[in-house]
């Protein structure tokens, strides 16, 4: 019985020993670079073109958010203004654009097509071409 007793003491001071052995050392990283994460890609647009910086200062200026001639390059100032004007509007004030301020400014996409009868911009704008069900 004694020989058990000597058997399970030693066992448990071992069991109990061990796992402090093993966190007296600090922990490490990674020390491959094989291990960093790729930088993430950008896929929105990063700048603007001057030809399109002179169309939307020229918008902004005919609606009054901005003075003084369109020099073509997107400055301060034009961001400034094209912030202001998609406040107002209580858009996002991003530092890109929004899409619904550029079209509202009219620089949206054209369309060259006129609508046809079954397009919804036609139905809305000719209420009485649409269809209508009578209940019977």
């Amino acid at each position: 019985m004694k020989s058990v007793r000597l058997l399970l003491s030693s066992a448990l001071l071992v069991a109990t020993t061990i796992p402090c052995v093993a966190f007296s050392h600090a922990r490490r990283g990674p020390t491959s670079p094989k291990h960093t994460k790729p930088a993430p890609k950008h896929t929105g647009q990063r700048a603007i073109d001057d030809n399109r910086a002179t169309e939307i200062q020229t918008a902004l200026i005919k609606s009054g958010y901005l003075s003084g001639q369109a020099s073509g390059h997107w400055d301060s100032q034009t961001e400034a203004a094209m912030q202001k004007f998609q406040s107002d509007n209580g858009w996002q004030t991003k530092l890109m654009p929004d899409s619904r301020a550029i079209i509202k400014l009219g620089l949206g996409p054209h369309q060259d097509a006129q609508p046809t009868a079954s397009s919804p911009a036609f139905r809305a704008a000719n209420p009485s071409d649409t269809p209508t069900f009578s209940q019977q």
